[in-house]
């Protein structure tokens, strides 16, 4: 083959390229970046392309040094794509590889020898270079192939991978467009020279940019999926390479019939690519054989609990939550739907139902039926076809729902905590494979992990359900403690009756007390009712709290409001307020001795009024304070109290945007610090004054 100038001159560029991208890697080479073989491999390749600028331009470049280069440019790169692999993988060669490597080595080797020794003529030797590079570039892609999957955690050598897989995918395809057409074309071997320029740019870009320190080394693992997509496409790189020879030889050979004879060839290997990518059960028998020939385990266990993962991690109701453990199970055996049981307090029901048609009232399970205790005391799963052998050992317990059943195929348990909360009846599946010691780990496995799935779904039920019941319980303590004040009214009503009888004062204040009495109670029945939301109205603060007052005059000591600027206004609903100062002023009295005090106040601070509720009586510690008075049924009083006085009293301060703080000294006394916001418009009023 001659070359013409054009070429010449598209290879000497390609060989600049080439020397770049060389003193780079020996550049990064040297810093460690890079493993040692890469700059070899590119010196190698400079050589190369500079031998094809100058062939037939000087006698030390001809046909045979051609074809000796040829093969030593892409060896170089196959054994440092290889070594590369086992630095970065810190993991030895296959000896598969080594011997392939050598063979490769060994046999360009002879055939070069041999077309010296037997003086083979230039066409031929042509041809041999073609079919070589065919070979090679094939090995070539499926070194790339092991470095680019296995070393993920470097950029630079992924571009590199990219790059070199590049270059041997157009030398196949070059060589093989050649076998095809008996001789190489001119504009051909043109877009050689500039594929490899192009890659030689970007790779030494690339040795510059992404240039790092070597990473912990990745242990070489071949996942299913790649193996078998791997699989399918050496398959169908196998027969291409079957049409282009086939093709060159009809060519040859044909005749007149050859075009017609390869077109069938073509059209039929085309539809045995389809048919290979199409069909499902033609993957799925590829799949098998990979399964039983490439790996030591039947399951992908990592893809399998990364699968199951995501599919109970959706969100779901509690009723789809059912029929999503029976898919999930029924999916990782290919059947086609099921039945779950789950506890019920000493019986085992059926709760949800897939492409099954049970009676429910005939297929209840008693809890210590000793079908139910096999699953629960050996993890015993049952498998329906099993009636000879170790897998048919308790199939005498079966239940006659089950044995009747043609269509079920499998009982797993669900247990938690070793305890059997349910379980799961499979139907039969398309293939009726026969369980091994794998299939029953990952059915025991999967059938544990979706029993904590399920009772975590129903504990989460019960507490939205404990919720519930707690917000009610909740209101009772608050009407409770209403209505326990409100007896208190009645009862000193009813004591001094007997002694004031007769005093009109006394009948008077009855009658108040008794009407007050009425008025909170229908307030509170209205609230209850929901009849009328709390209607936030605007107060005056100094009103609000001479009513509380008042309503607790009766118990020693006597309450004294001091100081309270009339033209304070708070908005709020007027019995709820009330009832928070009630709440501390009788908890304070209930504190202090009948000759101490018990005083009231506020004043403005911004754009809140704090009111002081301040006595001389017990005190409270600093632990008590921080852990039990603001909790609900905390209380000191024994027998006279429910302890939500407090918090009953800071939960409505702090829903209309205020607060309740206390500040105490044991013996000395106790300060209750009530903040609420101002009405804003009196609030610049006041701030005037």
């Amino acid at each position: 083959m001659e070359l013409s100038s054009l070429t010449q001159t598209a290879f000497l560029s390609a060989t600049i390229s080439a020397l770049v991208f060389a003193i780079t890697c020996a550049y990064q080479s040297q810093k460690g970046n890079i493993h040692w073989s890469f700059p070899i491999a590119a010196l190698v390749q400079v050589f190369w392309l500079a031998g094809i600028t100058w062939y037939g331009s000087t006698p030390f470049i001809n046909i045979h040094s051609w074809q000796i280069s040829e093969a030593l440019h892409i060896i170089s790169w196959i054994v440092a794509l290889l070594l590369a692999t086992q630095s970065y993988c810190n993991q030895p060669l296959p000896r598969t590889y080594v011997l392939m490597i050598s063979g490769i080595t060994v046999t360009c080797l002879a055939l070069f020898l041999a077309t010296i020794i037997f003086k083979v003529p230039q066409e031929y030797i042509e041809g041999i270079i073609c079919w070589q590079g065919i070979g090679l570039a094939i090995f070539g892609l499926l070194s790339v192939e092991q470095l680019y999957r296995n070393v993920s955690n470097i950029r630079l050598i992924k571009l590199l991978c990219i790059n070199l897989a590049i270059v041997f995918i157009f030398d196949a395809w070059l060589f093989s467009q050649s076998i095809l057409s008996n001789g190489i074309a001119e504009n051909m071997w043109q877009a050689r020279a500039a594929v490899v320029m192009a890659t030689s740019v970007l790779m030494a870009i690339g040795t510059i940019a992404l240039a790092q320190s070597p990473m912990e080394p990745a242990k070489i693992t071949v996942s299913r999926p790649i193996a078998f997509y791997t699989t399918s496409l050496v398959i169908v790189g196998f027969l291409f390479t079957v049409l282009a020879i086939s093709g060159y030889y009809i060519q040859l050979y044909g005749g007149s019939w050859g075009t017609v004879a390869y077109t069938i060839l073509v059209v039929c290997a085309l539809l045995f690519v389809i048919s290979l990518f199409s069909s499902r059960t033609l993957r799925e028998k590829i799949n098998v054989q990979i399964n039983k020939h490439l790996f030591s385990h039947k399951y992908d266990y990592r893809a399998e609990w990364l699968r199951l993962i995501d599919k109970l991690s959706e969100p779901t109701s509690m009723t789809d939550s059912h029929e999503r453990a029976i898919t999930t199970l029924a999916d990782l055996f290919k059947c086609s739907g099921g039945a779950l049981w789950l506890k019920r307090g000493k019986i085992l029901v059926p709760t949800k139902q897939v492409n099954t048609d049970l009676n429910i009232a005939e297929c209840i399970e008693s809890a210590d039926s000793p079908f139910c205790l096999a699953m629960e005391k050996e993890d015993w799963v049952f498998y329906l076809d099993g009636m000879t052998g170790a897998l048919s050992y308790h199939n005498e317990l079966l239940p006659d729902w089950a044995k009747i059943n043609e269509q079920f195929w499998l009982i797993l348990p669900l247990l938690n905590d070793n305890n059997l909360t349910g379980f799961i009846v499979l139907n039969r599946p398309k293939d009726d494979s026969v369980l091994n010691w794998e299939d029953l780990d990952l059915i025991k496995t999967v059938g544990r992990q979706i029993a904590s799935y399920l009772q975590l779904r129903e504990k989460s039920e019960e507490l939205t359900e404990a919720r519930q019941f707690d917000a009610f319980n909740k209101l009772s303590a608050y009407v409770m403690h209403d209505l326990k004040n409100l007896i208190a009214q009645q009862s000193l009503v009813v004591k001094n009756a007997e002694k004031h009888k007769d005093n009109p004062a006394f009948i008077e204040d009855a009658i108040h007390t008794i009407n007050n009495s009425v008025n909170r109670m229908n307030n509170l029945l209205r609230k209850l009712q929901h009849n009328e939301p709390l209607e936030a109205k605007t107060l005056t603060l100094k009103n609000v709290l001479v009513t509380a007052v008042t309503q607790c005059q009766r118990a020693l000591p006597a309450p004294t409001l001091r100081g309270v600027n009339e033209d304070i206004r708070v908005k709020a609903d007027p019995d709820s307020l009330i009832m928070v100062f009630t709440h501390l002023i009788t908890n304070a009295q209930d504190a202090t001795p009948a000759d101490g005090f018990v005083d009231i106040s506020a004043s403005v601070t911004g754009n809140n009024v704090v009111i002081y509720i301040e006595d001389n009586g017990e005190g409270m510690t600093a632990d008590f304070i921080q852990e039990k008075l603001f909790k609900p049924f905390e209380t000191t009083k024994s027998g006279k109290g429910m302890g939500i006085g407090v918090f009953q009293a800071r939960e409505y301060a702090q829903s209309l945007g205020g607060n309740v703080q206390v500040q105490s000294t044991p013996g000395e006394g106790t300060s209750f610090i009530v903040s609420l916001p101002l009405v804003q418009i009196h609030a610049r009023e006041v701030l005037e004054q």
